[in-house]
């Protein structure tokens, strides 16, 4: 034989032996795929920490009978929701969208943050988040206007508010202490029949800081269309921000009112979501869209 006949059979041997083992190999890469596949239908839908909504720093209350005698509002923390296990009742309140949005539904039940209530009491229900400072588990640890600059941007759209047309989407809210009386719902931003209007308590005349002594601005107008409120506490001074590209409103950090200067010196947490100012009945309800939620402290 030649050498050239000798050679090429070679080259045809090795050739065969190269696209046998890809066939193998291809063969054995759509196992596997289809493997996976198969499995990942399987599997629990697992909501991810992303940059819209970083749950660890936040726990949800939804107007559900927390069912320790008490009447208090059923809390849902970080892991229920990033691994998808709320109850069928809990998801009628709070679902994700195909969008990766979520839906905050609420109606009065009768069941607040702070216990059992009748119709027309004073209280309200809600389904909204309460912020962890930097992710620490423990409402006792919260941030203070007196130091350092704290921001929440949330944006969000109401579907629909029946009854009065009243729900607050964002809050900076105080917490009791030893030394200090009240829990003040410091700022609050509500949306009122389409209008956005800030309500914040200013300096009291006999110390206690309540809603008597507060003030209220309408900052725009966004109706049913998604916007987006953004709060500042920077040196113990409150400004706001508001973007609705639907109703061209983009309004930059505009102060507001000093909190420190005044007096006030509460630790403090952010809200947001659908905190429905209604309680005369059962039957009517709010509901919004938040798209995502970030707050900053340095």
């Amino acid at each position: 034989m030649s050498k050239t006949k000798i050679v090429f059979s070679t080259f045809l041997f090795i050739a065969t032996l190269f696209v046998t083992n890809c066939t193998k190999g291809d063969d054995a890469v759509v196992d596997k795929i289809t493997e996976s596949e198969e499995e990942d239908e399987d599997e629990v839908v697992v909501v991810q920490e992303d940059g819209n909504f970083v749950w660890k720093n936040w726990y949800l209350s939804v107007p559900i009978d927390k069912g320790d005698g008490s009447k208090k509002a059923t809390s849902i923390y970080a892991d229920q929701i990033i691994n998808g296990s709320l109850s069928s009742t809990e998801k009628k309140y709070f679902y994700k969208n195909t969008d990766d949005s979520y839906t905050f539904y609420t109606r009065f039940t009768g069941f607040t943050t702070s216990g059992g209530a009748d119709l027309s009491d004073g209280k309200y229900c809600r389904t909204e988040l309460r912020e962890y400072w930097k992710g620490v588990q423990n409402t006792d640890d919260n941030w203070y206007m007196n130091a350092g600059t704290h921001e929440m941007e949330s944006t969000l759209k109401v579907n629909y508010c029946e009854g009065n047309g009243q729900t607050y989407v964002a809050q900076i809210h105080g917490k009791q202490s030893t030394t200090l009386s009240g829990s003040p719902a410091t700022v609050k931003v509500q949306w009122k029949k389409g209008d956005i209007v800030i309500e914040y308590y200013v300096k009291p005349e006999n110390g206690v800081w309540t809603s008597k002594y507060d003030e209220k601005i309408t900052i725009g107008k966004v109706d049913n269309e998604k916007f987006t409120i953004k709060l500042r506490i920077a040196d113990g001074k409150l400004e706001y921000a508001l973007v609705c590209e639907a109703k061209n409103i983009a309004q930059e950090y505009t102060f507001l009112y000093d909190y420190v200067s005044n007096g006030y010196n509460f630790d403090n947490y952010f809200k947001t979501g659908n905190y429905f100012k209604w309680n005369d009945d059962y039957t009517k309800a709010s509901e919004v869209v938040l798209y995502g939620v970030k707050t900053a402290h340095y």
